[in-house]
């Protein structure tokens, strides 16, 4: 047996132990009916709900890195049509399976069927859920978990625990939608939960044993708070943000978790189990512009060591502090990016269009989803024209990356408020946090970067703060950046990055989108090919396309709104006061027209 024989056999051993993807990889295949059901998770209300094969909450899904899902989802909800987003997962060569309505699929139709075909290659805690009309808070989401045999932290634990935080509205997210972009609401104020769930209940009971470690998996599904989470004496240790792993555990008493964040913390239990602990998840009530009466923001969970014993009431705090994230560095030590090849100031703010609603924007043009999804827009304008921003549409706001080129994103956040945003196909390296009311970014020499900056596909800028974040665009396709409260998704605080589009149609030249997605768009009516407006004979012709409200008249502003619509609502009340009291003078003068006088 040679030396170079034994050095090869040595690195191919060595290979194989690194490798994220075992050789038992398997084939999922699971079958999602998506219909509506009726749920009451807070107690409080029945109310239609998003079920999955007549069930909710939705199942969670388990998967080891290297394993396949094959996804049939069938919807039977009648009145809505509905889509799948795997929130985090990179969906590298399957961009048309990212979910994305308009964006990179059609939406299925009531009656249609699509599969889904997800490779699992990234492990860590994911979730999916709906990407469309803001459906996803009507109760479609769930966690997904992707096991590591070979993971940095195997070993260090004993079980794992998944806990899931929320919000919780008690009307329909469509009647919701239709008064919060509306005249009569021209400041914006969002729709605020009537509750705070743990695992889509108010009663969460989780049990352990003592003197044992657990990995525990935290995701937040909800629409619009987010949580401060903690459970009270025990500390946990964080070791994975929205996928990547940490190199160290760093102690944490309290998470702030956005919505779509993910953490994993290390917690060890108590030696004696002699008593039992409460959990907590508080939304962060500085989010909201009015607390709803009756409202619950705080939700109780506990660590149950013994069913003997109570389930103690938590203790009152006099601060909501939380762990600083920013300084975590990543287990594969990958240094910070080098200068970028091509930076993207984005100013996010809100406003009022012409209309009198409050709408959102990313450099004063707020989205608006094209007729043709604009992964099929990419494939079908043909060669010398899917690198031009112009045929993905006005309000798409488009940015073309080139392939394997460093992007910059330099966020400035206009808005009083906190924003978490979140970016498809990639996670970013997160290189520079101001403090609330820094204003715009501003490099100077005063500022330094981490030299292995802590990554994540989630990060929230705070109100008038900025942000500055770094990828590298290898993964041609479509994908998104936008804000994850969902009401401001809706109100169009949403980018579109096309990258490599001359890469991705080579990648997509011979598998191309799939038939039963094209279907989906046949059934629904969708265009499929063109640029953004449909147009396959002129793509630089975006006649017809899909546009936004035009703006406010010069001089207006919300007050003025406001003022105006107050003027006319007492406007109507008048003239209906003057109709109403004309109508009963008219009765009173009886048929002849004239009052009838008493005798004598």
């Amino acid at each position: 047996m040679t030396a170079g024989f034994l050095v090869s056999l040595t690195a191919a051993l060595l290979s194989l132990s690194l490798s994220p993807s075992p050789v038992w990889a398997a084939t999922l295949t699971q079958d999602f009916t998506v219909a509506w059901v009726t749920a009451n998770p807070d107690g409080a209300f029945q109310r239609p709900t998003i079920g999955i094969n007549g069930k909710w909450p939705p199942p969670l899904i388990r998967a080891t890195v290297g394993d396949r899902l094959i996804l049939n989802v069938h919807n039977n909800l009648g009145n809505a049509s509905t889509s799948v987003h795997f929130h985090g997962l990179f969906q590298n060569g399957t961009n048309y399976m990212d979910g994305a309505v308009g964006v990179t699929q059609c939406a299925i139709p009531p009656g249609s069927s699509l599969t889904y075909d997800i490779k699992f290659e990234q492990p860590g805690t994911y979730w999916y859920h709906a990407h469309n009309d803001g459906q996803y808070p009507e109760g479609f989401r769930a966690p997904v978990v992707v096991h590591d045999p070979q993971g940095p932290h195997e070993g260090k634990y004993d079980d794992e625990l998944i806990i899931s935080l929320s919000d919780w509205y008690h009307r329909p997210v469509q009647s919701l939608l239709q008064e919060f972009i509306s005249v009569e609401n021209p400041t914006g104020a969002e729709p605020v939960p009537q509750a705070a769930l743990l695992n889509d209940t108010q009663d969460l009971q989780v049990r352990v044993d003592a003197g044992k470690t657990y990995l525990v998996r935290l995701v937040n599904v909800g629409a619009f708070a987010a949580h401060y989470f903690w459970v009270e004496g025990h500390e946990m240790r964080v070791v994975e943000v929205d996928g990547v792993w940490t190199q160290e555990a760093a102690p944490a008493q309290r998470l702030y978790i956005a919505p779509a964040q993910r953490y994993s913390v290390l917690l060890t239990t108590r030696e004696r189990g002699d008593e039992n602990f409460a959990m907590v998840s508080a939304m962060d009530e500085e989010l909201f512009d009015v607390i709803p009466e009756g409202q619950n923001s705080n939700v109780t969970g506990w660590l149950v060591y013994d069913d003997a014993k109570p389930l103690p009431r938590p203790k009152t705090v006099d601060r909501l502090d939380a762990f600083d994230d920013f300084d975590l560095v990543p287990v594969d030590g990958l240094g910070l990016l080098g200068e970028p090849d091509y930076s993207i100031t984005l100013d996010a703010k809100m406003g009022n269009l012409g209309d009198g609603a409050n709408y959102a924007f990313f450099n004063d043009m707020t989205y608006v989803a094209p007729k043709v999804p604009s992964l099929y827009s990419a494939l079908t304008v043909g060669p010398d024209h899917a690198a031009n921003p112009r045929v993905y549409g006005t309000n798409t706001i488009p940015h073309v990356l080139s392939h394997n080129a460093v992007i910059q994103i330099v966020l400035n956040n206009g808005d009083d408020g906190d924003h978490p945003f979140h970016l498809h196909g990639h996670n970013f390296q997160v290189i520079h946090r101001s403090p609330p009311d820094a204003g715009v970014f501003i490099e100077d020499e005063g500022i330094s970067f981490p030299p292995v900056p802590m990554r994540r596909d989630t990060v929230v800028v705070q109100g008038n703060g900025n942000m500055v974040l770094r990828f590298r665009a290898d993964n041609p396709g479509v994908w998104l950046f936008h804000c994850h409260i969902e009401w401001h998704m809706e109100q169009g605080l949403v980018a579109t990055f096309v990258e490599a589009p001359a890469e991705l149609r080579r990648k997509l030249k011979d598998g191309g989108i799939p038939e039963d997605h094209l279907a989906a768009c046949r059934a629904a009516g969708v265009p499929a090919e063109g640029n953004a407006a449909g147009n396959t004979r002129d793509v630089l012709d975006l006649s017809g396309e899909n546009r936004a409200v035009p703006p406010l008249p010069e001089g207006f502003t919300a007050k003025g709104y406001i003022a105006m619509a107050g003027s006319c609502v007492s406007a109507l009340l008048g003239l209906a006061s003057i109709a109403w009291y004309g109508t009963m003078d008219m009765e009173k003068k009886g048929a002849g027209g004239e009052s009838p006088v008493a005798e004598d």
